[in-house]
């Protein structure tokens, strides 16, 4: 079907639908298409070359819903006994980079055995502080980075 962009001739002014149909064509805005109107069809090629983050979502992500991986004194022995955690020695001080494994906070509960052990995370409880500060150990807070 041919399109008429220039303006249609004088003839059938008056006559409610001016040549276009019974139901309404050439009539509301739909008719001109909106922002979303042919881009999975006839508008596909723009859309390829100037329209790349068309489809999808966009805007605000909630911060409550940005999980936070946690690992508590009990599941570190166990993962040091394990060897899938290695310590380190600098200086002759034992670390445990933790961020460098994905956790991003240490937890209280449970035990750790190993004396003299700092642990490098982002976050830690006061419990977990507590706990490796009576063994001799230390946590040493990074930046959120």
């Amino acid at each position: 079907m041919v399109v008429r962009r220039e303006k249609k001739s004088r003839k059938m002014r008056g006559y409610r639908t001016m040549g276009w149909g019974s139901k309404g064509q050439h009539r509301n805005r739909g008719a001109r298409g909106g922002r979303q109107v042919g881009m999975h069809k006839h508008k596909w090629s723009w859309l390829v070359k100037y329209g790349k983050d068309w489809y999808g979502k966009h805007g605000f992500v909630n911060p409550t819903s940005v999980k936070i991986s946690a690992i508590s004194l009990r599941d570190l022995q166990t993962s040091i006994e394990n060897g899938s955690i290695k310590i380190d020695e600098k200086d002759g001080k034992k670390i445990v980079d933790l961020t460098k494994y994905g956790f991003d906070k240490l937890l209280g509960s449970g035990n750790l055995n190993i004396s003299g052990l700092s642990i490098i995370v982002r976050h830690a409880t006061e419990k977990a502080k507590q706990k490796l500060e009576k063994i001799g150990g230390q946590v040493i807070l990074t930046p959120n980075s």
